[in-house]
């Protein structure tokens, strides 16, 4: 028989002679129906019990885990966005970490997922972890207690137990009604799988049946995924929904099959999470609790008692409607917050109402409860409640100093921004030192209290002073191995106003601290740049020095060949100036006349250490004048080229247009703000009020402001302008002889009796309405310049001597601020007069403490650190320890020979001049006097009036300040700072022995972190 053949039904040989009967068929159907049928009672049975999702879910939980290690994550995986991570700043940490980089903050350790964490982020799952409900920042001081805590929100269950069962029970029946039944443990709370199916199901239609509501899917679980974690708390596709079900699903196995724990958490994270918009003196609200109180002023405890009050009292069943009625509202609320909970009251009243219906036909709520809940109604607050009282913004000085800091090291916009960040920062504050400081100054307003620290007497306060006038500041650094170190910064200012950082100061004469830190600096550049040169060579070099510094110094070197720079440095400081006050100093654009302190001193000659000691202000003066004259002698035009007797002098002609462009752009700035908000009719009326008033002066003024307006105009001006104006034929010839181009600006504005730059201004205002004060100043450079064209004529050149010596003594002080500034002072610009020796430039305590430190540390400029610490995101996937690197941002700010000399100096004014009173205050373990030195300093801030011939007219005292910028020992440093406002100034007559007397005074206060940290490293050293 062959291999195959065709089936033959009659063939013998073959077995089946006839088609099977049709019943057979039925058995594959049953066979299909029976495995639909295990295959639906296996899927009931998972949808009741989710035994497999148990298994297999916390089977992976288990795999699911992180540890924080001692070193950098470079797998790390910060998450891109969601309001939770956006926050809690998870999702800038690499921002973060780059930005503390900046300041020398390296990563000491980091979490480290495992690779089944890993596994699922790469596919798009959310992080999975218990997620914080309430995170804020937390400052603790040097010793690990904590100074501040922002906790966010404020107003949360602590516990499901905490939960009014009428609340939760109205959550579920709203939200997710199936959540708390009793299920099998096992059972998976994140898919509520009736609305899924209706949902599934029902969206279909919604394409063509308008207004058909199929319903939501989404749990309690799902929504916290969504509102926590999904961009923008938005579910944009079905694969958002997908990634919150898989995510919500393994969460809630993360710590076994049994699911009870993690459904009674699904309710409580929530209550205490979920947004409720946003309102203006409060933020971001995000839990029922904090909504309770923003929207309504209700207190989370309160309202906790108030639901869970009986229902058979009237005025218990009143108060419990009235909570009721605003925790309903913010749970229906949820759906569209910024919409109910602002512009749509009246929508949300009429919900709340429908959904008491609800409530009480399916038996959640009682009828009397429906029904009184029907007559309350909602308050809602006009304006949110006051923050919670954290003290006095004395007590809080410190503190709110550091976050300051922290917002700027980090790069955020506002201390609301960084309050919410999962964040702890340890600190460099000594609290105790702290507190016992803040404590001292609350007790400086009594008389009492301050006659018995000898705050009272010569140079001090008088007892008719108001000790509450005073405010105080007092901040304290440690110098480390590699950083500076604060330990106490307060103030008794009950304001947010920070004097030690936050203020531009007159400290007066600790001013001349920094001019003997630079004349040092001069020297010994001068040291370097000649030292090594033969005798001849330097005495060919004397002939052309272009200043006193440069001369003495290739003197000194050429009469001592092989001197080191310790011994040029002490000779520069045995040179000797006069304290005659008798001199006038052309400075600052005019003459200037200056007085000593002491008028016993006016007929002294003196060396620097002894006016430094004494602080002798013209010594300073004259030295300040030196070492600007130093600056102009290194530029590219000295003096003596450029005061000669050539007019044509082309460098002469550059320093005088940049005088002209200067001064053109003070007046041309005060004349934009005159006309701003100013009509172009109204301009040419103010100009021609106080113009010339003839005739040729107003067609002068008129055709400059106007140019292309007509004859007619111009003479409907004139008519207006004069009570018997000239005829039409002199109005004619007028109009025609004073075309605008005819004369220069300056002819124009001379005859027309205004500035030149007023009458431009005017004329461009006119064609050029909407110019920018920018757009101005740049097009008018040349104008300016043109206007100054009298300044030119050779025949004005001691006028023209007098503005160039402006120009170079502008250009010397602007080098001498880069030297300043590189030693920590705070401003970008110095007034350009000798004054600044004396104080007229201004600085703050905390920028004269760091100059302090780099003198403290040999020249070396270390960072002030305020921050031992930072930890993002503790207990996350995140966790991420930063701290301060160490020496990175040091450098060498001065050579370490001047600060020997520095530093000695400093020593003569405690041990015998403007502080001597300070000398044996503090004392070390030992019982031995610690080396004190500093720098005094009194601002008298004036406002003055001369009159002819520099007459003073009239002195209105604007501030007192009294300054003492010090070091204690070889480790602490800091200044004590006294200042009076306003006019009560006028009243007192203290100095800087004030501020001296109370470093004095705060001994018992700042001896025992001072003498407890030298015993500790007194100990260090004993040890083997």
């Amino acid at each position: 028989m062959p291999f195959f053949r065709p089936h033959n039904s009659r063939d013998p040989e073959f077995p089946f002679h006839h088609r099977a009967p049709r019943w057979l068929w039925i058995f594959p159907f049953v066979t299909a129906l029976g495995l639909a049928t295990v295959v639906c009672v296996l899927a009931r049975d998972e949808i009741h019990t989710s035994r497999l999702q148990s298994e297999w879910l916390s089977f992976y939980g288990k795999q699911i885990h992180f540890e924080m290690q001692s070193n950098a994550n470079a797998g790390i995986r910060f998450p891109a966005d969601g309001p939770y991570n956006q926050r809690l700043g998870y999702a800038y940490l690499p921002f973060f970490i780059k930005s503390m980089a900046a300041d020398d903050y390296t990563i000491a350790g980091q979490a480290h997922a495992s690779p089944t964490y890993n596994y699922f982020m790469d596919r798009g799952i959310y992080p999975i972890y218990h997620a914080k409900t309430v995170t804020g920042l937390a400052l603790y001081d040097r010793d690990g207690q904590p100074i501040y805590t922002a906790n966010y929100p404020e107003h949360i269950f602590t516990n499901f137990d905490a939960i009014p069962p009428l609340l939760v029970s109205t959550l579920l029946f709203i939200e997710n009604r199936e959540l708390l039944k009793n299920w099998p443990e096992t059972h998976n709370p994140v898919i509520e799988w009736k609305r899924f199916f209706f949902a599934a199901l029902g969206h279909p239609f919604q394409k063509f049946i308008p207004n058909f509501n199929a319903g939501g899917g989404s749990t309690l679980a799902t929504q916290i995924e969504k509102f926590r974690y999904s961009p923008g708390g938005e579910t944009r596709h079905p694969i958002d929904k997908l990634r919150q079900v898989v995510s919500a699903s393994l969460r809630v196995y993360l710590d076994g099959p049994d699911t009870r724990p993690a459904r009674k958490q699904i309710v409580l994270d929530y209550l205490n999470s979920t947004p409720l918009s946003a309102r203006p003196g409060f933020g971001e609200i995000n839990s029922i609790g904090d909504g309770l109180w923003a929207w309504f002023g209700m207190d989370l405890d309160q309202a906790v008692t108030a639901l869970n009050l009986p229902e058979n009292d009237p005025d218990s069943l009143r108060v419990k409607a009235y909570v009721y009625r605003a925790a309903l509202g913010l749970v229906l609320a949820q759906r569209r917050p910024t919409y109910y909970l602002s512009t749509g009251r009246a929508a949300l009243d009429n919900l709340t109402d429908t959904t008491l219906d609800r409530l009480a036909t399916a038996e959640v709520i009682s009828p009397a409860l429906r029904d009184a809940t029907k007559a309350a109604r909602f308050h809602f607050l006009a304006e949110a409640p006051p923050p919670p009282d954290t003290g006095s913004y004395v007590e809080q000085k410190a503190t709110n100093a550091l976050r300051n800091h922290l917002l700027a090291m980090l790069g955020l916009k506002n201390i609301y921004e960084l309050d919410r960040l999962d964040l702890a920062a340890r600190t460099t504050l000594d609290q105790k030192t702290q507190q016992n400081t803040v404590s001292f100054l609350r007790k400086m307003g009594g008389h009492d209290f301050l006659d018995s620290i000898g705050m009272f007497g010569f140079r001090l306060l008088n007892p008719d002073n108001d000790p509450s006038k005073i405010k105080w500041s007092v901040v304290l650094y440690e110098r480390g191995a590699d950083e500076n170190k604060i330990r106490v910064q307060a103030d008794n200012i009950d304001e947010p106003f920070d004097m030690n950082e936050g203020m531009k100061l007159d400290l007066g004469s600790t001013a001349k601290l920094r001019t003997l830190t630079t004349y040092l600096e001069i020297i010994a550049e001068l040291y370097h740049r000649y030292a090594g040169m033969s005798p001849d060579d330097l005495d060919s070099l004397a002939d052309d020095a272009p200043d006193a510094l440069t001369a003495w110094a290739i003197s000194w070197i050429s009469n001592h060949p092989g001197a080191s720079l310790d011994s040029t440095l002490e000779a520069a400081m045995d040179r000797r100036y006069s304290a005659n006050p008798g001199e006038t100093f052309f400075t600052g654009g005019g003459e200037h006349h200056f007085v000593n302190f002491e008028k016993e001193e006016d007929s002294k000659i003196m060396d620097l250490r002894e006016a430094f000691r004494d602080s002798v202000n013209l010594v300073f003066v004259r030295l300040l004048r030196d070492i600007v004259n130093y600056e102009i002698g290194q530029g590219p035009e000295t003096k003596q080229d450029l005061l000669v007797d050539d007019a044509d002098d082309a460098a002469r002609q550059e320093y005088l247009e940049r005088f002209a462009d200067q001064e053109g752009s003070v007046f041309l700035n005060r004349y934009i703000t005159d006309f701003e908000n100013t009509s172009p009719d109204d301009v040419l009326e103010r100009i021609s009020s106080h113009g010339h008033h003839g005739a040729a002066a107003r067609t002068i003024m008129f055709r400059s402001i106007r140019p292309k307006a007509n004859f007619d105009t111009y003479a409907d001006f004139m008519e207006q302008h004069f009570e018997h104006a000239p005829d039409e034929a002199r109005l004619r010839k007028l109009y025609n002889d004073y075309p605008p181009d005819r004369l220069t600006l300056s002819d124009r504005a001379y005859i027309a009796g205004v500035h030149p730059l007023e009458l431009w201004l005017a004329g461009y205002l006119q064609a050029n309405p909407h110019a920018t004060r920018s757009a101005i100043l740049e097009v008018s450079r040349q104008v300016r310049i043109d206007s100054y064209a009298w300044l030119f004529r050779p025949s004005l050149k001691h006028a023209q001597d007098e503005r160039i010596r402006t120009v170079l003594e502008e250009d010397a002080f602007a080098q001498i601020q880069k030297r300043w500034a590189r030693l920590g002072y705070p401003f970008d610009r110095l007034v350009p007069s000798l004054a600044t020796a004396i104080g007229s430039s201004a600085d703050r305590p905390g920028a004269l403490a760091e100059l302090v430190g780099v003198i403290l540390n040999d020249g070396i400029k270390k960072p002030t650190v305020r921050f031992e610490s930072l930890q993002f995101g503790a207990g996350t996937p995140y966790q991420t320890l930063l701290i301060h690197n160490g020496n990175k941002l040091e450098k060498q700010a001065l050579d370490p020979a001047i600060t020997h000399v520095m530093r000695e100096t400093m020593i003569g004014v405690v041990d015998g001049g403007t502080a001597k009173r300070v000398k044996g205050a503090y004392l070390d373990p030992s019982g031995q006097p610690y080396v004190i030195g500093g720098k005094t300093g009194t601002g008298d801030h004036r406002y003055d009036e001369f009159g002819p011939g520099g007459r003073l007219i009239s002195s209105r005292v604007m501030n007192r300040t009294g300054t003492f910028v010090f070091f204690i020992g070889d480790r602490f440093f800091g200044t004590i700072t006294a200042h009076v406002a306003g006019d009560d100034a006028a009243d007192y007559k203290f100095t800087s022995a004030l501020s001296a007397q109370m470093l004095k005074s705060l001994a018992p206060v700042l001896q025992p972190l001072i003498n407890g940290q030298a015993a500790q490293n007194m100990a260090n050293v004993r040890q083997p």
